[in-house]
């Protein structure tokens, strides 16, 4: 289920339904400066090249799952995601329109998935704090401001979201974001799980607004591929 948060969120996007917002208290002025720094660099995003870590801790068993790979986002007419996991095995991760695709070459075979009507769920937690207008932010999430912290000299906020929606919390408790004083866009992300299991997210040698060709997300399978529908 933790192949990567993409497998996570495809598989639970269907369950998580929208339940009324709580109230919640009015954002600080130092929360509200932030957010307007965040809104800013997520209004003139388009593209994102990116290297990518990802920690799955399962806290009952002990045990760490590192992946290690790239990302690269477009953001024109809608939204083009590709991950391309490298270790400690080969995997690629596709949204295209209403589609998600996986592909595992170990067997060949690409489990292709319809997201529409929950694309933009897939995307609010995918790219949370990238691309995501803080507007819409502020309208699934309860914030709160942590601290400021040196993560390996980028100075960072970071920030602790609480999903609003009963459904969401059932899947994710709280979700924090290391958000890039320089750049205003996260190099971290972690994602808890009711129990205590959690995924961290560490993104590297961000490259923003680079021009970006359409092969960057088309994942490179063989002619004999299995192509598998899941919905």
């Amino acid at each position: 289920m933790w192949a990567g948060l993409t497998a996570l969120l495809i598989s639970a996007a269907a369950a998580w339904g929208q339940s009324p917002p709580q109230k919640r208290d009015k954002l600080t002025p130092d929360l509200t400066e932030i957010l307007s720094h965040m809104n800013k660099a997520a209004e003139n995003l388009r593209t994102i090249s990116a290297n990518l870590e990802y920690t799955k801790v399962t806290v009952l068993v002990d045990d760490k799952l590192v992946q290690s790979g790239q990302l690269f986002y477009r953001k024109s007419k809608g939204t083009d995601i590709l991950i391309d996991f490298k270790k400690p095995e080969a995997k690629t991760i596709a949204f295209r329109k209403n589609r998600g695709e996986i592909y595992n070459p170990k067997i060949n075979q690409i489990d292709e998935y319809n997201l529409e009507g929950r694309r933009g769920l897939v995307e609010q937690f995918l790219l949370l704090g990238f691309g995501t207008e803080t507007e819409r932010i502020k309208k699934d999430y309860d914030l709160r401001f942590l601290k400021e912290e040196d993560l390996q000299g980028d100075i960072t906020v970071v920030l602790d979201l609480t999903p609003l929606s009963e459904t969401t919390r059932a899947q994710l408790t709280h979700i924090q974001l290391w958000v890039s004083e320089e750049s205003w866009l996260p190099v971290q992300q972690k994602f808890f799980q009711p129990g205590g299991d959690y995924l961290l997210a560490r993104y590297t040698n961000v490259k923003v607004n680079r021009p970006l060709s359409n092969a960057a997300f088309i994942i490179r399978a063989p002619k004999d591929v299995k192509r598998v529908s899941v919905n």
